[in-house]
């Protein structure tokens, strides 16, 4: 396990740059807005083909997570239909990146809404969307009608995206902040989770400010937050993944976490 990759969310203007101050050899960013419809926007100057060729020469693999707004599970036709379409254009441009996935979050449904109609959105998302890369679906840690809070919920999208053409090509992202505030229990979570999915092809590994079972997606640098500092490691070691860290601060307090993280695997 000394050889993980490990590396960190950062910022979109020179991923390059960014992986080089951290020695790692993957980064995740967004392209644009993480709280627009408007689009994705690429901030690297030299244009998405030098990045590609550039990430490509340094051995950097690049992820992008898509922007927080998208949810394809609503029942509402002003905020779903927006989403597939925000999809698809994040979708497109992360493949002319050369990206090796596009993470993207579960979404929800209403407290008033039957939880198989948010699965069945999925579904039919799938089916809409053109996936010219990996799609990995996160869980998240919060709400009572969340697609992805809960393993039954997990298991219900995965049941229904399973029929739709494309889903080979559908991936999980293994959140540790969120299945902890989540309520999952982290020691099993791995093994649940593949039981469920088949996989996880990406973990974004960081610690959460709050307890157990609160619902609060707020991230913390390792063995500064409330889980413990060995199940956090046992859970990126079964995992098996490429690994994210999306902790607080820039490049040394990054490279801090993963020299934490390495110790300990």
């Amino acid at each position: 396990m000394t050889s993980l990759r490990i590396g960190a969310h950062v910022d979109q203007t020179d991923p390059i740059a960014e992986a080089s101050a951290r020695r790692a050899p993957l980064v995740q960013f967004f392209l644009g807005n993480p709280q627009s419809y408007k689009g994705p926007v690429l901030a690297y100057e030299a244009g998405p083909e030098a990045l590609r060729a550039e990430a490509e020469a340094a051995g950097v693999d690049l992820y992008v997570h898509a922007p927080y707004l998208i949810n394809v599970a609503t029942t509402n036709n002003r905020q779903r239909i927006p989403s597939r379409k925000l999809l698809q254009q994040h979708m497109d441009a992360a493949a002319e990146i050369g990206a090796k996935g596009l993470i993207v979050h579960g979404g929800h449904v209403t407290d008033e809404d039957d939880p198989a109609k948010g699965f069945d959105n999925w579904r039919k998302a799938i089916e809409a969307t053109d996936i010219k890369v990996p799609l990995l679906i996160e869980n998240t840690a919060g709400g009572t009608n969340a697609m992805t809070r809960y393993l039954d919920r997990i298991a219900g999208v995965w049941d229904a995206i399973s029929s739709a053409e494309g889903s080979d090509r559908v991936g999980f992202c293994l959140d540790t902040c969120h299945a902890h505030a989540g309520g999952n229990a982290l020691e099993t979570v791995v093994e649940d989770v593949r039981r469920i999915t088949g996989r996880i092809d990406l973990v974004h590994a960081n610690d959460s400010r709050d307890a157990f079972d609160s619902g609060a997606d707020r991230h913390a640098n390792f063995g500064s937050g409330q889980i413990d500092p060995d199940l956090l490691a046992q859970v990126i070691r079964d995992a098996d993944a490429p690994v994210i860290c999306e902790t607080p601060g820039g490049a040394d307090e990054h490279v801090t976490d993963f020299d934490w993280l390495r110790e300990r695997l």
